[in-house]
Order: C-alpha cells, then sequence, then structure tokens
C-alpha cells in the first residue's frame, strides 16, 4: 500500500523534484502539492509531509504537521542547534511522531561531511567554503553549518579551531568557531570544500553537485525511514546508519 505524501514547497525547484520522484515510485503517492503560500488543511489527508519550503516558512510548516498527527521529513535549510533544540521538546511530547531534518539529501555530501568531522580532530586551522545557485536565500548553507557544528562537537576535548582576524567582514562567518564562506552564483548547483591546514600541508575534502538527481536516493531513503521515526532524527547519515 502507497504512503500518501503532502509536499510542501511543490513550486520550488527541490519540491518538482520530490513529486516527480514520488510519482515515479512504488510505494508513495502524492496527497497534495502545496505551495508556501497556500493552505495547510490538506496534511490532514496525508501520511506523511515533506517540507522543502524555505527557512522562514518552515518551523510554521513542522508545526502544522505535528498539529495534525503527521510525521514530517524537512529538507528547508535554516535549522540551526537553537531551532533544533526547540523542535526536540517538542516531540518530547509526542513519543508516537518523528521529525527527520537532512540539510542535504546528496549521499556524497553526507559522506564528505562525515570525513570532515574526522580530519577536525587532527588540523586546528578549518574553513569552509560553500556555493550554491544565486536563487538561493539563506546563507551559509544548511549543509556548511551542519558540517561546522559536527567539526566543532568532535573537537570538543580540543578547543575551537584557529581562526585569526575573525573580526574582519571579509573573514567569513564563524559557525561554531570555523569560517564560512558563502557564493551564491549563476551555474552552480551545490558544492562545498572544507580546507584544513597543518604543518606544512593543506587537506581539502571536496563535494560537488553536478544534477539535482543526486537528491533523489537520499529522499527515498529519508522518506522509507519517515513512518518508523520516532523523535528527532537529524541528518541523512542518521538514516543511512553510517553510525552503525
Amino acid at each position: 500500500m502507497s504512503a500518501a505524501v503532502a509536499v510542501v514547497g511543490a513550486t520550488g525547484r527541490m519540491g518538482r523534484l520530490a513529486i516527480e520522484l514520488i510519482e515515479r515510485s512504488d510505494d508513495f503517492e502524492v496527497a497534495a502539492a502545496l505551495s508556501s503560500k497556500d493552505s495547510l488543511d490538506a496534511l490532514a489527508d496525508a501520511d506523511l509531509v515533506l517540507d522543502v519550503t524555505v527557512p522562514v516558512v518552515s518551523p510554521t510548516i513542522v508545526d502544522a504537521a505535528l498539529t495534525a498527527g503527521k510525521p514530517v521529513l524537512v529538507g528547508t535549510s535554516g535549522w540551526n542547534a537553537e531551532r533544533l533544540a526547540s523542535l526536540g521538546r517538542r516531540l518530547a511530547d509526542l513519543p508516537d511522531l518523528g521529525v527527520i531534518v537532512v540539510p542535504n539529501f546528496s549521499i556524497g555530501s553526507v559522506l564528505a561531511t562525515r570525513f570532515a568531522t574526522i580530519a577536525g580532530r587532527f588540523f586546528d586551522s578549518v574553513e569552509i567554503i560553500e556555493a550554491h545557485a544565486s536563487s538561493k536565500i539563506d546563507s551559509p548553507s544548511g549543509t556548511a553549518t551542519r558540517t561546522a557544528e559536527l567539526i566543532t562537537a568532535a573537537r570538543a576535548e580540543l578547543g575551537p579551531v584557529a581562526a585569526p582576524h575573525a573580526d574582519q567582514r571579509a573573514r567569513g562567518q564563524q559557525v561554531a568557531s570555523i569560517p564560512v564562506h558563502s557564493m551564491r552564483m549563476n551555474g552552480i548547483v551545490a558544492q562545498q570544500e572544507v580546507v584544513f591546514g597543518g604543518d606544512g600541508e593543506v587537506l581539502r575534502l571536496t563535494h560537488q553537485t553536478i544534477s539535482p538527481s543526486s537528491y533523489e536516493a537520499g529522499i527515498l531513503a529519508a522518506l522509507r525511514a519517515l513512518p518508523a521515526a520516532r523523535g528527532l532524527t537529524v541528518g541523512l547519515d542518521a538514516v543511512l546508519g553510517l553510525d552503525a
């Protein structure tokens, strides 16, 4: 039996991709295709909700879905540590529901972030350069924010990275002590480079998205994991079982 998915943000690039993917699949069907401005009443008719809107709207979508008793897959940027903590507290009172927040549905990107987390323990100089299409309205990206937060968490016993002259605007925005530099340009889908500087060496971990098709496997994996999810799950790495 197919699970009915309400896609919110259906008019955007990721929303259109998700609808095409759901319609091609054997285990899902589209219950509703909503823009970020549409009424959310149709969420009541869905089994699952997929939010691919924009950061300012996303919390409202998630709140409405949880109020309607529906599990939510969030593919929208802007869910920083503070927002996630608040969502986790909300879910503590909803033991039968789950929310999966995925900053990036690309499996290659998730692996690159995992490799960066490992490398972060061995280098004191770390900076992130990320680039997306000019149409992306938020920066830094959710992927860059999560990468920085995971690197800093892995370095908990070592302390923050070295980030000299952080008061200068050209040094980027510090996220969890790590400078992040964002580019928004025509011709780019998505790419991220994490640069590690050490004594006599430089390590660069780069991931580049060439086509939106790179997100398809991650979207399906997260949707299939959503019915059994409970509480808050953050990152595609958790869905893929990279910690197992």
